[in-house]
């Protein structure tokens, strides 16, 4: 602080044209504190006596031009002193800041200069455009052509701007975003809640990013019209089933496509796949009802269906059956007849308990059913008395 505050001391005397360090330039001599501003002993030296040396002055005070000392100026304090280049103010002997001059004494400016411009060319000038990319160039803010993949040279920035975006790369948006419900009219009056995805990458570059503001924001838009207008047309049954959502989607990037080609969009339409068709949430309750009522009504119908097929074909079987007897009845229909009537008496006798017969010299009654238990289940043979009665005495 105490070096600054003299250094502004003396800067203030040297702008009002004293001399900080001795006597006036003139020789004159009326100042009155002349003899008091140089220090004692400092009057003798090399420069024959005249005061003490100016150190503001070229040469560093040394040896003087004829005629005294000078005032140190403005000029002098910061002018550049030697050979040696340019140096800060209050350096003495040497111990300032110096700019370092290049071999020969040029100046290193215009090199650091046109270091910077070629640093500068090739942060914004130079370009690779990777494979399945194009970019787009502005010269002066108005677009000027486009750029395959590969390596590029444009102007630098901002004389050109270069804009890389990723044509070959499939985009997909899903609609709607998260969890929200998109409810849709069907052609048959009912709501059905509606979550699908499109997917879609670049045609034309220069399209997608000029001729429309949000490109992809019409794609969103177009999208969402495209399904309301394609489930318009199916019923509510058939957004359900597999065949009518593939129409759906297959109607819907059709239509997508037709309207984005009729604003130059530049957007290809990949598909569109409907990830979830279900009712709304506050009617789902009665529609699983109605659901299960429906898959009870198809089983109840698939039951009566497949007992009509099989009395059917029973009847097939019994009237092939017919006809194969009437063609042996035609043949011998004593016989026939005969057999036919033993078949069927076979046939409803086995059915009963009881049998009547009307024949002389036979039982009326004849119960058969015991009869048939006790050939089937016949009665252990007994043991003759004679053969027991010796069996006991040998015993006894």
């Amino acid at each position: 602080m105490r070096m600054l505050d003299g250094f502004r001391q003396n800067f203030g005397l040297a702008m009002a044209g004293k001399n900080p360090w001795g006597k006036p330039s003139n020789g004159g001599g009326d100042d009155s504190s002349g003899g008091d501003d140089t220090p004692t002993g400092e009057g003798s030296g090399s420069d024959g006596g005249d005061g003490p040396r100016n150190p503001w002055l070229p040469g560093g005070g040394g040896s003087q031009k004829p005629g005294g000392r000078r005032s140190a100026s403005i000029e002098d304090i910061f002018k550049n002193r030697g050979p040696e280049g340019p140096r800060l103010a209050g350096g003495g002997g040497g111990g300032g800041f110096r700019v370092p001059e290049r071999p020969g004494g040029g100046s290193w400016t215009p090199i650091l200069i046109a270091g910077v411009v070629a640093l500068w060319y090739l942060a914004t000038g130079v370009h690779l455009v990777e494979p399945g990319e194009n970019a787009t160039v502005k010269t002066l803010g108005k677009y000027t052509r486009t750029l395959d993949q590969g390596l590029h040279f444009t102007g630098p920035y901002p004389i050109e701007t270069v804009s890389i975006e990723d044509v070959e790369g499939v985009r997909a948006v899903q609609i709607p975003a998260g969890s929200g419900e998109k409810l849709i009219l069907t052609g048959d009056q009912n709501l059905v809640d509606l979550s699908y995805i499109v997917r879609w990458r670049i045609k034309d570059l220069r399209d997608f990013k000029y001729r429309l503001e949000q490109p992809e924001e019409t794609v969103n838009e177009v999208a969402e019209a495209a399904m309301r207008a394609s489930v318009a047309e199916k019923t509510l049954d058939e957004t359900f089933t597999g065949q009518g959502r593939a129409e759906i989607q297959q109607a819907v990037r059709e239509r997508m496509q037709e309207a984005l080609d009729g604003y130059g969009a530049g957007v290809q339409v990949v598909g569109v796949e409907i990830a979830k068709a279900d009712p709304p949430a506050t009617v789902v309750d009665a529609f699983r009802d109605v659901s299960v009522a429906e898959q009870n009504a198809d089983r109840a119908r698939n039951q009566a269906r497949g007992y009509a097929q099989q009395v059917l074909a029973q009847a097939e079987g019994e009237a092939e059956a017919f006809t194969k007897v009437y063609e042996q009845y035609r043949l011998a229909p004593g016989v026939t007849r005969q057999r036919l009537y033993y078949e069927t008496m076979e046939r409803v006798l086995a059915q009963t308990d009881k049998t009547i017969v009307e024949a002389q010299g036979v039982t009326p009654y004849l119960p058969l059913p015991e009869l048939r238990r006790r050939a089937a289940n016949p009665a252990p043979p007994t043991a003759p008395a004679a053969e027991a009665q010796p069996a006991r005495r040998g015993g006894q």
